[in-house]
């Protein structure tokens, strides 16, 4: 069955879609994870896989991105239930943001309760370094300032809140597991903490932009990651 643009937002499509994946898998995931560029190898190493090509999902969007597998990665990491996504859609590609976001909806639906976003970004902090991890304590969206939120057009209260406050966006508990972990492996010399800025791309920025972003706070720039906005809407109590 079709649908417009406009329709793709319903309860009702998202619903279909997390009904479908749950009538072809046993595994009922509690962790999701976005697995941004470079990354995508993690899904390969879940226990117990059920993978679903993008194409195969109903009103799944499909990933473009050159090394982006398209693949939904049902399984287990290390004994826990969870689900990782093989390449993510962007902006760019020409997609609106509401289906950008469109998987962290069915997610919800499926009843996963941490969502951890993973991507590949540029520094603009003078002291980080190439190759360093970075936990975003904050965000700034050049998407929602100039009027392209992710939660823009009609509200599902079944979803969220009309106007959920961003100010509390990043689960303090799992940020502190995350240096927890960093300083256990011995990783503490390159995690990062600081404020993660979204823009729209494809084009890198300018030495200029790349000054007035700094200027602004930023730690960090790149072009996905408006999915914890969405996630933060669908219920205040998930950590994301």
């Amino acid at each position: 069955m079709a649908y417009a643009e406009e329709d793709r937002n319903s309860y009702e499509v998202y619903k279909e879609t997390a009904d479908w994946l749950r009538a072809r898998t046993a595994q009922r995931p509690k962790i999701a994870i976005i697995c941004g560029s470079g990354l995508g190898g993690l899904a390969d190493a879940l226990d117990n896989k059920t993978v679903f090509q993008y194409e195969d999902i109903p009103h799944f969007p499909r990933s473009t991105v050159v090394g982006h597998a398209g693949r939904l990665v049902f399984g287990e990491l290390n004994g826990q239930p969870c689900v990782c996504m093989q390449g993510r859609f962007h902006y760019y590609e020409g997609f609106s943001v509401s289906m950008v976001t469109f998987p962290v909806r069915v997610f919800f639906l499926l009843g996963v309760e941490i969502l951890i976003v993973t991507n590949a970004a540029g520094g603009l902090n003078p002291h980080f370094q190439v190759g360093d991890l970075m936990l975003i304590r904050d965000h700034i969206s050049t998407f929602g300032l100039g009027g392209q939120n992710p939660l823009r057009g009609p509200n599902d209260e079944r979803f969220g809140v009309r106007f959920p406050s961003m100010s509390d966006a990043y689960e303090q508990d799992l940020l502190g597991l995350a240096m927890e972990s960093a300083q256990e492996l011995g990783f503490l010399s390159f995690i990062r903490e600081g404020v993660y800025c979204l823009l729209p791309g494809p084009c890198y920025e300018t030495i200029a932009e790349c000054r007035m972003l700094q200027a602004l706070g930023a730690d960090a720039v790149g072009f996905p990651c408006k999915d914890f906005m969405c996630w933060k809407e669908l219920n205040s109590s998930l950590p994301c």
